[in-house]
């Protein structure tokens, strides 16, 4: 770094030479040709006649004059030339000043958030590079401040639109529940266990978003394991199967068998859901929606299918932007802030996926592609523990027939 100032300090070293030989210069031109040359009788006689005329005896001004100022020559030429270099000093200041009002320049082009880049003389080259360093960083961790920000705004919002997706299943389910008083026994546990679940999820997400608002937490963080995407996908079907029942709607899954990917459960299970929820809404009464898992090109690639309104060509990119309704008649219809498939994106996306839609006059697909998992060992296949205390892992024997419609009478809970 010191190294980095050679050309300052080789600036105010030839400054100060240059001040020294003008002092040495314009004092020894004084000296000779003023006080020892023109003046230097006048000088000593106009000094004896100012002390004469106050009645001084002329021998004892010349005295005087010996003793003060004839004899002491050498000390006044030293304080003549200080001052001459004090001068000139002075002088040369006023551009090495120049300097600091660089110095100022550039921090106050920092105050004041130019996007001009900072300039500085050569000599200070070393201070422009840092200076542009720091407004750099500053402009940066501004940046990352309004970002940091605008992703605990972006949670908040997911975590409060994600509140209503329990709460909807509960409901439904216990409307079965009271508008059928003659269920059995039997469809009544389930529903009453499904509702359950539902009602310990919605607790799990009011206290992520109490933990958000009060620990100021930014990020969305993954706690991959390994999935068993085919049993996911299948219970994720019939615990919208009161969902489902709303509209006179069946889900049919076909899966591939042993589909294992590397994920966060909860987070995977967010994002099938969100979809799920969006295709019952905007389908068809009394259609099926189909749900399709295979391989394809060494990745899991998941397809979800309704029947309903195309959706526009130009919308299909924008459809997964936050808050993003495609039209007035479809949000008064399903009520919703147009966070799911948002929410759906981002989580993909950290997963290392990724997610687009198609749609024509018949049908709308969504379809999700992840990074394949490895295997586990045959000894860690059955079980697979989740953030949400639920194991989406099994033998894939239990689910022979992949192929399912959801019914009234098959609902399945694992």
């Amino acid at each position: 770094m010191k190294n980095n100032y050679r050309k300052l300090k080789f600036s105010i070293l030839l400054q100060t030479v240059l001040v020294t030989a003008l002092t040495v210069f314009v004092g020894g031109f004084l000296l000779n040709y003023v006080i020892d040359g023109v003046y230097n009788d006048s000088f000593a006689k106009g000094f004896v006649d100012f002390l004469t005329s106050f009645h001084m005896k002329e021998q004892t001004a010349i005295n005087l004059y010996w003793k003060l100022i004839g004899n002491n020559k050498t000390f006044f030429m030293i304080v003549g030339f200080l001052l001459l270099f004090a001068l000139f000093f002075y002088v040369a200041l006023t551009k090495m000043t120049r300097y600091l009002d660089q110095v100022g320049n550039g921090i106050e082009n920092i105050v004041s958030e130019s996007t001009e880049p900072i300039h500085l003389i050569t000599e200070l080259k070393p201070i422009e590079i840092r200076l542009n360093e720091i407004k750099a960083t500053l402009k940066r961790q501004e940046l990352e401040s309004v970002e940091s920000e605008k992703k605990k705004n972006d949670l908040v919002l997911f975590l409060a639109h994600d509140l209503k997706t329990p709460l909807t299943s509960i409901v439904a389910y216990l409307s079965m529940l009271d508008g059928n008083p003659d269920m059995s026994k039997e469809e009544r546990e389930k529903y009453i266990r499904i509702a359950f679940e539902k009602s310990l999820r919605l607790g799990e997400l009011i206290n992520e978003f109490f933990d958000i608002t009060r620990y100021n937490l930014q990020d969305i963080e993954l706690e991959p394991v390994e999935i068993n995407l085919s049993m996911m996908l299948e219970q994720l079907a019939d615990e919208l199967y009161g969902v489902l029942q709303e509209k006179c709607l069946t889900c049919e899954v076909e899966a591939e068998e042993n589909l294992v990917v590397s994920g966060d459960p909860d987070k995977l299970a967010r994002v099938f859901d969100n979809i799920l929820r969006n295709a019952i809404a905007y389908c068809h009464e009394a259609t099926k929606i189909s749900i399709g898992a295979q391989m394809s090109r060494g990745n899991v690639e998941i397809t979800f299918t309704n029947h309903g309104d195309k959706i526009p060509g130009d919308m299909l990119q924008t459809i997964f932007e936050k808050f993003y309704r495609v039209d007035n008649s479809r949000s008064s219809g399903t009520g919703g802030a147009g966070l799911g498939l948002a929410i759906a994106k981002e989580i993909v996306e950290m997963h290392g996926g990724r997610i687009r839609a198609k749609s024509d006059d018949n049908r709308t697909q969504f379809i999700v592609t992840l990074p394949s998992g490895d295997k586990k060992e045959e000894e860690q296949k059955n079980e697979i523990h989740t953030h949400r205390r639920r194991a989406f892992g099994g033998r894939t024997g239990h689910w022979k027939n992949t192929q399912r419609k959801k019914g009234k009478g098959d609902l399945e809970q694992s």
